[in-house]
């Protein structure tokens, strides 16, 4: 039974709001209200500047790492398979996404992924750090590098830890992300999304 509080503990973990804590502690407005509204590392760092968006992209990255990390260290003695291992994957992702502490509006998840997945692999990790920064450097808009690498999430995971739960979390990831970034696709499309570092 105590296994399946892994799962539970990850969403909640995964629903405290890095952007929303670190703006009130570096008395900054609520990432919500300003800016994209998305309470994220890369709207934090339009309006709130370069420390306050590295803390906030510190915590969204742990709150990927803490719970997956603890599901695989305490996983033998309460008995966690790969299915519920999985499961801590993609609700401690789904908690940045829907927080239940924050009316269940949330962040597009590229940080919360990154640590889920690099708690799992660190070869996954460090492979979607340099897709991401090579996107970025090249096409310099942070909404380009989060889909190419949610796109090669998977195909890493398959790769480098296998076929099974853990890829299936991994896909589920993948097109969540893919679907949080719509509007910065549309905005693409229209010639009017900002670039990284611009206002």
């Amino acid at each position: 039974m105590i296994d399946y509080l892994f799962p539970l503990a990850a969403y909640l973990i995964g629903s405290i709001s890095s952007a929303i804590h670190v703006s009130r502690l570096m008395g900054l407005q609520d990432p919500r209200q300003v800016g994209s509204g998305n309470p994220g590392a890369t709207n934090v760092l339009r309006y709130g500047g370069k420390k306050a968006a590295i803390f906030t992209l510190l915590g969204d990255i742990l709150k990927g790492v803490i719970p997956v990390v603890a599901a695989r260290v305490y996983g033998a003695k309460y008995g966690i398979d790969p299915i519920l291992l999985a499961a801590v994957m993609l609700l401690a992702f789904i908690g940045h996404l829907y927080p239940v502490f924050h009316g269940f509006r949330g962040g597009k998840g590229v940080a919360t992924a990154f640590g889920v997945l690099m708690a799992l692999n660190v070869w996954v990790g460090l492979a979607l750090v340099a897709t991401w920064l090579v996107m970025a450097v090249v096409f310099r808009y942070s909404s380009v590098a989060a889909v190419v690498a949610a796109v090669s999430a998977p195909l890493y995971v398959g790769w480098l830890v296998g076929v099974g739960p853990f890829l299936y979390a991994t896909l589920v990831m993948a097109l969540l992300l893919i679907w949080r970034h719509r509007s910065n696709v549309q905005k693409l499309l229209a010639g009017t999304e900002d670039k990284i570092g611009q206002a």
